[in-house]
């Protein structure tokens, strides 16, 4: 059976397009039906298109209160389209910057790929007659999606096919925008969850570009909002993410310290400026901090638990790597978790005190930022549990701040403007009691766990602010 297909043009001050518009697109012949959507327009455009209403069975138009924005629109319009159980979605512009003739691409190309898009980039001359402003202007457009965000498609079209059959409706409740942006953000969210996109060359000839009702204001506002996206990405990747699936939670487990609650405070200015930082530290430094130190110390497809695994930032290229099974305190740190590693072979609620796994069952055991807030008795304890679970030649990886980390002083100054000269509570993390003092002081701390020392880094490579800590599992002592 073929797909049921909609089509869906959004208009304002069309009225000399629109019915046109409707005329070629019925001339196909496509098994799809067509929907309008009129912003209100003055000149009539509502009007003419329910005019022809008896004339087109499958035409639908819909009427909204004033202008609201072509991103509402397109968003508006891809949430009735799934309520309706429509299976294919393409949206396009009415005022034949996108041709009619090429729908039926689309629609063909649509069958391979979650996304399709109309290109502008796909082939050589697809701006014939294009003055050297609006090309320039165009160009820079795509240049700062595709470097700044990361999208290799053209992201500032509207021409599209959407498969909803095969992409969740709740992808497109993660975009923000109601204006222009709308659609390279939709791209950048769709290419985050890695669903299939694929492009159709088109081309949008000179004749048209009069109609365009893309301001110059508008254009700087959607470039703005590149780098905004770009800086929320860093703060919190996890917001663009589908939650696929929730880590069952053990009622049983108390939190000492709060950590829910850590990962629950991500609004407020505070909060976001040291999450901005924070995220953008974590992927630039850390995470190729990380990399590197598994890297050196297990085989591709270890078996490893990240114990006190927090958002989860970190591990975006190990996932890929070796087998991560994930443990948190914290429902809401593994509801992160869950969302920035949807490859993660296990994300549990547990305590790091009794894991819940049996003797022997991992590789490796990692935690950055973790054992600096027990005392030196809970770590032992700690030790002694990745002990149990480790296998025998099994290893330990741990990011412990040191002691005299830039880190520790930069947030002992925040602390103190914040909460002693601005009177202003804050505490960013619970309190950092064991920070690591040298390598004598973590291998005083491995042994009685009948850990073996391996090797201790300390420098440079992530501005003096953690030390790794890599221990081998030895034979306990008769």
């Amino acid at each position: 059976m073929p797909l049921k297909t909609l089509i869906f043009i959004p208009t304002y001050n069309e009225s000399d397009n629109a019915p046109r518009m409707c005329e070629e697109i019925f001339k196909l012949a496509l098994d799809a039906d067509v929907l309008f959507v009129d912003d209100n327009s003055p000149d009539g455009t509502g009007d003419a298109l329910e005019q022809l209403k008896p004339r087109y069975p499958r035409l639908m138009v819909q009427h909204r209160a004033g202008k609201l924005g072509i991103g509402s629109a397109h968003a508006e319009a891809i949430q009735w389209a799934y309520d309706q159980g429509y299976e294919v979605l393409v949206t396009m512009d009415c005022d034949f910057t996108h041709s009619p003739q090429d729908i039926p691409r689309m629609i063909m190309a649509a069958e391979k790929c979650d996304i399709t898009v109309g290109s502008r980039w796909a082939q050589e001359n697809s701006l014939p007659g294009w003055n050297l402003f609006r090309r320039a202007m165009t160009q820079l457009g795509h240049f700062l999606t595709k470097n700044i965000l990361g999208i290799p498609q053209d992201a500032s079209g509207a021409f599209r096919a959407y498969r909803l059959d095969r992409v969740p409706r709740e992808v497109f409740k993660l975009v923000q925008s109601r204006g222009y942006s709308f659609f390279f953000e939709s791209l950048f969210v769709v290419n985050k969850n890695a669903f299939s996109v694929c492009e159709v060359p088109i081309v949008l000839p000179a004749r048209t570009y009069g109609h365009s009702k893309m301001t110059t204001s508008s254009a700087w506002r959607s470039a703005r909002y590149v780098f905004e996206l770009f800086l929320a990405n860093l703060r919190r990747p996890e917001q663009f993410l589908l939650q696929r699936s929730r880590p069952t939670v053990d009622a049983a487990l108390s939190d000492p310290q709060d950590w829910d609650s850590y990962w629950n405070a991500q609004s407020g200015k505070r909060g976001a400026f040291y999450e901005l930082v924070a995220g953008i530290y974590r992927r630039a430094i850390i995470k190729r901090e990380l990399n590197s130190a598994i890297r050196r110390s297990f085989s591709s497809g270890s078996n490893l638990l990240h114990a006190g695994c927090g958002s989860g930032q970190v591990d975006e290229d190990l996932q890929h790597e070796m087998k991560l099974t994930a443990l948190d305190i914290s429902p809401a740190a593994l509801a992160l978790y869950s969302r920035n590693n949807p490859g993660a072979a296990a994300v549990r609620h547990g305590n790091i005190f009794e894991l819940p796994f049996s003797d022997g069952t991992f590789d490796g055991i990692y935690n950055l930022g973790v054992v600096e807030h027990f005392t030196h008795e809970e770590i032992r304890r700690i030790l002694t549990e990745f002990h149990r679970v480790l296998r025998p030649g099994g290893k330990i990886v741990i990011f412990w701040p040191h002691r005299r980390a830039t880190s520790v002083a930069v947030l002992r100054v925040l602390h103190w403007l914040l909460n002693t000269v601005l009177k202003k509570p804050t505490q960013f993390h619970p309190p950092e009691i064991s920070l690591l003092r040298s390598r004598d002081e973590a291998e005083s701390l491995l042994t009685p766990a009948n850990f073996r020392l391996t090797d201790y880094r300390f420098g440079p490579g992530d501005f003096f602010v953690q030390a790794v800590v890599v221990g081998e599992k030895a034979e306990r002592s008769r």
